[in-house]
């Protein structure tokens, strides 16, 4: 039997990402026939090129006239409307910008160049707002791929599988399903590691069973396990969707007794952790330990990835030394592959680690790992420091860590000597009462301090930190922006997101321990991927809200920083390459440069039927619209959103003269009439 592991978009394209190579060595090591595929690299290479940009432009054009030749437009056309003109300039540009755009990413000179690659992630960064544009409603670029329904119920998910809705669907036909093919394979296991993989990966599953209907498909992952150990009977069976089969937890043994399974056509409610459809349930699966003793695990293999397709200029290969949070108290996390928290800490031997590494790096000549797990142990990061330096291993690496007090500035220097590029550090929070709440473990003082240590080691120290967490108040925010502020001169590059609640985290087991008053799933949402919560008494006006955004706003000014998987975003490949080339302080040099870029093409102008400012008003109601869904409906449906937007005035033709470019839109003056006959527009 052949079984193909695929990798879906849409995520960071700059390197590969462990799922798949990890399965894959573990497979291999038991004679399985693997075909690893990474189509989010691939996938994203084949869109971003001169010819399918210009189907993308040909696309926003053809729903634009088709507009502007209605009568009027309601609520929804009017949203659709504005994106498209929002993108209109991005989509002119992208034919004539992508491939440059990819070549700078690849070239090991131009990448390190600031205006060239600033130039090509604009470029980059405008063909997805086209791409996005062009199958509206649909959003996409590298953390996110989402539709309005997308994900409520398994008919939403098949029809944002249609060669209309999905943007990667050419590819999966004209390019994956003939490899396969010709591969020989029998079974599809699809990885679903981060929440915007969940959309692209039921829809390669929905074209593969169209083109490919005996093949096998089964899914795994943290995506999907935190989803479907939450369903059980004919939820679970619906959930499964397209899919035969699902993996739960950690996938290594679970896909293994799967794939034996399916050759010898054995019952498949015997292994454990395989979710399979069962007359009488739905769906059902029997639950196993879960967990994987690193110890016998062999490397992450590699060997048929397409690794010189990666949008960078060298290659950055994760590694795993650990499994797993040593800590695992953080209230707000829900992390890998466990029900609750994180999943049990467990470490391979120190042997293994040296000997993998020296192996991959001579194997795929490269001395950069991001050495990838839920959280190392300190104690074991200085072991392993040690050990690379004893073995005169040549790497260069960065992984994340919970500061600890035990990183002392002589231990920090171990880990400069042995290689260490970059630490991403939990932070989370600067605030001692929001710390508590958190059980984050250490003490901001020592925070500042592993901070300290690591820049005078030389080590780009990275701030991982976010706000909003229940009962924070405004003040509490202000205090971790100022912490940043004070640790400029210390700090790579970090990041402030915003607290989300999710089902596996010790807050949502317990909300009323944390000032939450009520916790819901909205109706309609069969898949329950989204979580809504209150607090008992509101922490913070919308007045103060809008003071923490704009503190938040002039602390970040001291850096260049870009969402991920840029250079200036945590733990990327592209930011450890550029602290490896310039240094630590990289990012605030560049931000005091002061180089505001320019518009990359010259403005076009064209005239719009319907008044564009006033499509753009659409967007205000559209989310008051979804507020009045999950506040006070708490229901979700395509039918009741049709019910709330039918209210809308609709919008009757206004002739306007718009001045579009590359990522912006403004609107002139009405145009006036030429003449008086009536023409193509009405």
């Amino acid at each position: 039997m052949s079984l193909a592991l695929i990798y879906p978009p849409t995520c960071d394209p700059t390197a590969p990402y462990l799922a798949v190579p990890m399965l894959t060595g573990f497979l291999r090591a038991h004679g399985v026939d693997v075909l690893p595929v990474d189509a989010n690299v691939e996938a994203w290479d084949a869109l971003l090129t001169a010819r399918a940009m210009k189907r993308v432009l040909q696309r926003l054009e053809g729903r634009l006239t088709a507009l502007d030749g209605r009568s009027s437009l309601g609520h929804a056309e009017q949203l659709e409307y504005a994106a498209l003109w929002g993108a209109r300039g991005d989509a002119h540009a992208a034919p004539d910008a992508v491939e440059e755009a990819k070549r700078v990413m690849r070239d090991p000179e131009l990448f390190f160049d600031a205006r060239a690659y600033d130039e090509a992630v604009r470029a980059i960064e405008g063909a997805q707002r086209a791409i996005s544009a062009a199958y509206h409603p649909l959003a996409l670029d590298y953390t996110a791929y989402r539709t309005p329904f997308g994900l409520t119920t398994p008919e939403e998910i098949a029809q944002g599988s249609l060669e209309a809705a999905f943007p990667f669907h050419d590819w999966v036909v004209s390019t994956l399903a003939p490899r396969l093919r010709k591969a020989g394979v029998s079974t599809v296991g699809i990885s679903v590691c981060f929440p915007g993989q969940l959309q692209p990966a039921y829809a390669f599953a929905h074209v593969l069973r169209r083109v490919m209907p005996g093949v096998h498909l089964t899914c795994g992952g943290p995506g999907m396990t935190q989803m479907l150990i939450r369903l059980s009977g004919k939820r679970l069976a619906r959930a499964l969707g397209p899919f035969d089969t699902a993996v739960v937890y950690e996938g290594e043994e679970p896909l293994l007794g799967l794939v034996r399974a399916l050759e010898q056509k054995t019952p498949l409610r015997e292994i454990p952790n395989v979710v399979h459809r069962d007359a009488l349930h739905g769906a059902r699966f029997t639950p196993g330990h879960g967990m994987m003793d690193l110890r016998g695990l062999p490397a992450p293999d590699f060997e048929g990835l397409p690794l010189d397709r990666y949008f960078s200029p060298e290659l950055m290969l994760p590694y795993d030394p650990t499994r797993g949070c040593y800590w695992g108290k953080c209230t707000f996390c829900h992390y890998g592959l466990a029900e609750v928290g994180t999943a049990k800490y467990r470490e391979r031997d120190l042997a293994s680690m040296v000997s993998h590494l020296r192996a991959l790096s001579g194997k795929h000549r490269t001395k950069r790992f991001y050495f990838s797990q839920d959280s190392v142990a300190p104690k074991t990061l200085l072991k392993l420091s040690h050990a690379l330096i004893e073995a005169e291993l040549d790497l260069r690496w960065a992984t994340d860590l919970k500061p600890e007090k035990y990183l002392t500035a002589a231990r920090a220097k171990v880990l400069r000597d042995a290689g260490a590029v970059a630490c991403a550090l939990g932070v989370e929070s600067a605030d001692p009462r929001v710390l508590g709440l958190i059980d984050k473990g250490a003490p901001i003082e020592a925070v500042s301090d592993v901070i300290t240590h690591l820049a005078d080691a030389g080590v780009a120290a990275e701030a991982m930190c976010f706000t909003d967490f229940p009962t924070e108040t405004a003040r509490e925010a202000r205090r971790t922006l100022s912490f940043l502020e004070e640790h400029e001169e210390r700090l790579g590059v970090f990041i402030v997101g915003e607290f989300g609640l999710t089902h596996g985290a010790l807050v949502a087991q317990s909300p009323e321990k944390f000032g939450i008053d009520d916790v819901w799933q909205l109706e309609g949402d069969e898949l329950g991927l989204s979580l809504f919560y209150v607090e008992r008494k509101p922490s913070k006006t919308e007045r103060q809200r809008r003071t923490v955004e704009e503190s938040l706003s002039r602390v970040s000014s001291g850096w260049l920083l870009r969402p991920y998987p840029w250079a200036g975003a945590v733990s990327t490949t592209h930011t450890i390459l550029y602290y490896d080339r310039f240094g630590p302080g990289v990012f605030r040099a560049l931000a005091r440069a002061g180089q505001e870029p320019g518009p990359r093409t010259r403005p076009r102008e064209g005239e719009a039927r319907f008044d564009v400012a006033a499509a753009m008003k659409a967007q205000e109601r559209d989310r008051s619209i979804w507020s009045q869904l999950v506040y006070e409906r708490r229901r979700v449906s395509r039918g009741l959103y049709e019910e709330l937007s039918a209210r809308a005035a609709p919008l009757h033709p206004k002739r306007t003269r718009v001045r579009y470019a590359e990522g912006a839109c403004v609107t002139l003056v009405p145009a006036r009439r030429r003449n008086t006959r009536p023409n193509a527009l009405g």
